[in-house]
């Protein structure tokens, strides 16, 4: 498929932001299942670009004078198709990095307890998939359940949550399994559902001396295809999120995010 991105944040506050640190990781980049034919990313002020360990393109940019409201838009033409495996071939994170949890990840004993008889016994990618199933049968998509500093344990406790909570739930098992694995920040294309257009899911590595990958998307209990477009990948959502920062002053703030995806062809 070929497909038109438009995607809108918007910032507002009730007091003026008298400094602002942006880090922006809305570059997607060709890869298996994806071509980037065109791209760009408009911003209050000119970003410098840099690549962060994980080789995903950051654009940062820092406002000092004061403001209050803030736009950012990213926008393209993608064209996708079926991929799910490949081989990467990038050195620059170790996979046996990907083993380690994080706060956002860690599984608690009574989540291992759940999950024991889906947890892989092998790190195929059937097993995988298999767990995934599980992971999206036992925690309803609920939006507005969370936010997006919810652990796994949370979600878990819950039983609800959305993409985010799925994936993180997914990573800490992958990786009590000895299975590297890492997050995935992109979009999902289908006309029926404005609400997973923000889409994330993860990428477990099934042979790590060979570098080779799966990406499997939880909250459809599948691997990915033509309707997925990847941004960018990191250990958890903050390492992979498509725009964080920090700010001075502003009081409280109101955020509109908007995406749009359209098939062209």
């Amino acid at each position: 498929m070929q497909l038109k991105i438009i995607h809108r944040t918007e910032y507002r506050y009730e007091l003026p932001v008298h400094y602002s640190i942006q880090e922006l990781r809305l570059s997607p980049t060709t890869t298996p299942g994806q071509d980037v034919e065109k791209w760009r990313i408009q911003t209050p002020i000119k970003a410098n670009l840099s690549l962060d360990a994980f080789q995903n393109t950051c654009s940062t940019f820092v406002q000092d004078n004061p403001y209050t409201s803030m736009m950012i838009e990213a926008e393209g033409i993608i064209k996708t198709s079926a991929a799910f495996e490949f081989i990467d071939t990038s050195k620059a994170v170790s996979p046996y990095y990907l083993l380690q949890q994080t706060r956002l990840t860690e599984p608690t004993a009574e989540m291992l307890d759940f999950f024991a008889a889906d947890l892989p016994k092998n790190n195929s990618s059937a097993a995988i998939l298999n767990l995934a199933t599980a992971v999206q049968q036992a925690i309803a998509y609920i939006p507005g359940s969370t936010n997006f500093a919810s652990l796994a344990a949370q979600s878990f406790a819950m039983k609800a949550g959305v993409c985010q909570d799925h994936s993180h739930i997914l990573l800490g098992l992958c990786r009590a399994s000895h299975i590297p694995a890492r997050y995935v920040s992109g979009y999902f294309f289908t006309e029926d559902s404005p609400d997973l257009a923000s889409h994330a899911w993860i990428d477990a590595c099934i042979d790590i001396d060979r570098g080779h990958w799966i990406s499997v998307d939880t909250t459809h209990a599948c691997f990915t295809d033509a309707r997925h477009i990847r941004l960018a990948i990191g250990r958890d959502y903050y390492s992979a999120a498509p725009v964080k920062g920090v700010r001075s002053g502003g009081g409280t703030e109101e955020l509109t995010a908007t995406i749009s995806i359209h098939q062209l062809s």
